[in-house]
């Protein structure tokens, strides 16, 4: 274990310094350890009588050593600005966290920006906006993206499920500290991320419920952990649009896809399209901003390797969207058959489920068609 991280841990879990004051604070002292036991006096230059009072009165009752050993047996994996794991592309922002906390494979959060993608949305989401975002998690994530969102209700959850549901990998980065579900209806869903190797994470310390303004600091890790920012749905007032402001000032790209101007959620993309965040109409709008190519034949690959069952399925749902139970009327078989082949199906990135129960084939296009992309014809499928 890093010999520093108590006192990071100590500094992290007193709330009246944060990144900012805390970076301060590491650049008066040859040390984390020395800046940690600092004297009243040398304190107060830095940061000021009051807060000093408070900061050496909570030193006074934090074990630091006790709560990391709590943490470990409690499966909580902790990252200072020291450790050689810290992302890289966290430490580059202004407003760096002092520690990460880690609930489920660590690993994922080493990996470097460009595999991360975002996707987040407002907690209000129209069917509209719950299918976009199953559509382009579902393609990033076959992609080869991690994909990152807040475990908000809404767009962020439907991401993280969609991301499940494909056998991706996704992070979670909570407002509140990680052993806390919120909101606490994601329990399944915030189990589910840890049992299929994903990953949550947060900046706040163990334990610590939902405060106004943690949301917004939550936002900044969100787009500071990706290459990318997908804004699927948001009205006027969204925390969406904060995510997509941070992604700006890290140098990080922003999408939207066109939105329904009759709907109030359709402000947040609509705005940022008219702000210059690139207009996507399907995947591979984004992927080709990354030098990602997926081909037709890519596709067609995966369909040689079909049953005829299944072929029959992708054939039908080419020609129009169909609930598990149309397809067992229609083709004689029963329900649960047609389930396990469509959800073999859904995790080759083939298909889709809306949320209104109906199945649907994912081409690469969302509307219209445009040429020179691969988009999935009925008469590729008959073909093989």
């Amino acid at each position: 274990m890093n010999p520093d991280l108590p006192y990071y841990v100590g500094f992290s879990h007193f709330l009246g310094i944060g990144p900012i004051r805390f970076k301060k604070i590491k650049a008066s002292f040859p040390s984390i350890k020395t800046a940690y036991n600092a004297s009243y006096n040398d304190l107060k230059k830095i940061i000021g009588e009051p807060l000093t009072q408070k900061f050496v009165a909570f030193r006074n009752t934090f074990d630091t050593h006790s709560i990391v050993d709590k943490l470990y047996k409690k499966n909580i994996h902790i990252l200072c600005l020291d450790d050689k794991a810290y992302p890289k592309q966290l430490v580059n922002i202004e407003d760096t966290p002092i520690c990460l906390y880690l609930v489920g494979n660590k690993k994922l959060i080493e990996q470097p920006s460009e595999k991360n993608f975002a996707i987040v949305g407002t907690r209000k989401a129209s069917s509209y906006g719950l299918n976009i975002t199953r559509l382009f998690t579902t393609g990033l994530s076959n992609a080869g993206f991690t994909i990152v969102s807040g475990m908000a209700l809404g767009i962020d959850s439907s991401a993280h499920q969609a991301t499940i549901d494909c056998k991706g990998k996704t992070i979670a980065v909570l407002g509140c500290g990680v052993d806390i579900v919120y909101p606490p209806s994601n329990y399944n869903l915030y189990q589910n991320i840890i049992k299929s190797q994903g990953l949550i994470i947060s900046e706040f310390p163990p334990g610590l419920t939902v405060l106004k303004g943690l949301f917004v600091a939550r936002n900044r890790l969100i787009s500071g952990l990706s290459c990318g920012v997908l804004v699927v749905e948001g009205a006027i007032n969204s925390g969406a649009l904060i995510t997509a402001k941070f992604a700006g000032q890290q140098g990080r790209d922003v999408f939207a896809p066109p939105s329904p101007i009759t709907s109030n959620l359709s402000f947040a993309p609509n705005l940022l399209i008219k702000n210059g965040a690139k207009m996507v109409t399907c995947v591979d709008d984004i992927l080709e901003e990354y030098n990602i190519n997926r081909s037709s034949s890519d596709i067609k690959s995966i369909i040689e390797g079909l049953n005829d069952l299944s072929k029959k399925i992708v054939i039908k749902l080419a020609e129009e969207t169909q609930s598990a139970d149309d397809l067992s009327r229609l083709f004689g078989v029963p329900v649960n058959q047609i389930l396990d082949q469509i959800t073999n199906l859904e995790i080759d990135g083939l298909i889709g489920k809306s949320y209104e129960g109906n199945y649907y084939l994912i081409t690469l296009e969302i509307a219209g068609g445009t040429t020179g992309r691969a988009s999935l014809q009925r008469k590729d499928i008959v073909e093989h």
